[in-house]
């Protein structure tokens, strides 16, 4: 069976780095994660639909719980983006009574997904909306890289820590009618349709992913800047550990 490489012990010259990214979509965090872990890092994007956009190494369509169970243990590192549609507060509360009447229910995944990333034994972060059960350890935002989003996204680390970067204020609306007024902004919405909201050219721009033109997909993809951030912060994290041990 293949062993996972230790990257705290063996210099990225030497050995490649094995990368999840779990519910992967098109692969924005693997974008991401890439640039963190350099060109000798090799990602494996799992997602349970077809992702003909995908820009990682090798993409596998599957349930991910299965897939980490049985090959979670061979990965460096691990970053999963559970679906968030049923985390977020207007779905498990101002519209669940809707979604109750019509049938709409959506997979819950943050338990399980935890449960099956922590036997691995492998340092992991798990990603998702607020008003999900991922455990709040960071906040991440555009304005923090000065993206054409704001796209607040909150981020589970499991077998590293680091402290919570600085949150800087916001320069103005994300542009759109909200609450029947139209606002511009330096920001774009980039979910849904119509009311001001991004077109495929100003998501790709304002997410600064520029390898897919699948506007729904667009929309659910992570911005690369912030696993970049996360995987250079836990890069950091491990040439701290090493500094100490010698």
């Amino acid at each position: 069976m293949t062993q996972a490489t230790d990257i705290r012990r063996v210099p990225a010259t030497l050995a490649p780095v094995r990368v999840l990214d779990g519910c992967c979509c098109i692969g924005g965090a693997t974008k991401g994660l890439k640039r963190a872990f350099g060109p000798n890092c090799h990602i494996t994007g799992v997602d349970k639909e077809a992702q003909p956009d995908y820009c990682g190494d090798t993409f596998h369509q599957g349930d991910i719980v299965d897939f980490i169970r049985a090959h979670g243990h061979e990965f460096d590192f691990i970053h999963v983006s559970p679906p968030c549609q049923g985390e977020g507060a207007p779905t498990k509360g101002t519209n669940a009574a809707r979604n109750a009447a019509i049938g709409r229910t959506y997979p819950r995944l943050i338990r399980p997904v935890r449960t099956a990333l922590e036997a691995t034994g492998r340092p992991y972060v798990m990603e998702n909306v607020a008003g999900s059960e991922v455990r709040k350890d960071i906040r991440l935002c555009g304005e923090q890289f000065g993206l054409g989003v704001l796209m607040h996204r909150y981020f589970e680390l499991g077998g590293w820590t680091t402290p919570q970067p600085a949150h800087p204020e916001h320069r103005g609306y994300v542009r759109g009618w909200r609450h029947g007024v139209y606002r511009e902004g330096p920001y774009v919405a980039a979910y849904g349709k119509g009311g001001g909201k991004a077109t495929t050219a100003e998501i790709r721009e304002a997410k600064g992913i520029d390898w897919s033109t699948d506007h729904f997909r667009l929309r659910e993809a992570l911005p690369p800047a912030y696993t970049e951030w996360i995987g250079r912060t836990f890069l950091a994290t491990l040439t701290t550990v090493l500094e100490v041990a010698a």
